[in-house]
């Protein structure tokens, strides 16, 4: 099962002890073979609506820098209790914020 754990924008800035456990818990579910992929998100991001057969692209952002998905984890486990597992750890390195974990549907 794959699952994408966001976060959105707005929290406190991390510091050095954040950056250095948060390396710790993605090297580890590195080795453990569970991340597939994590990566930052610019908050503005473009808008493309298709309506009619005509498409419009509109340039962000769209919502409060609070509300705006600014980063992300693609992890691969065997159940969703371990994505939430994950997901815990996460946060509790992280400290305050809001974000989503989503079930990821798609080719193995």
């Amino acid at each position: 099962m794959r699952f994408l754990m966001t976060m959105k924008g707005g929290g406190p800035a991390p510091d050095e002890a954040l950056y250095a456990e948060m390396g710790k818990f993605v090297e580890e579910m590195t080795k453990a073979g569970v991340l597939l992929a994590t990566g930052g998100l610019d908050p503005a991001g473009t808008r493309i609506t298709a309506s009619g057969g005509d498409i419009t692209i509109t340039d962000g952002p769209f919502a409060e820098a609070r509300e705006a998905i600014v980063s992300f984890a693609l992890i691969e486990v065997r159940s969703k209790e371990e994505a939430i597992e994950l997901t815990r750890r996460f946060w509790k390195i992280i400290g305050d914020g809001v974000g989503d974990m989503q079930q990821v549907y798609g080719p193995e």
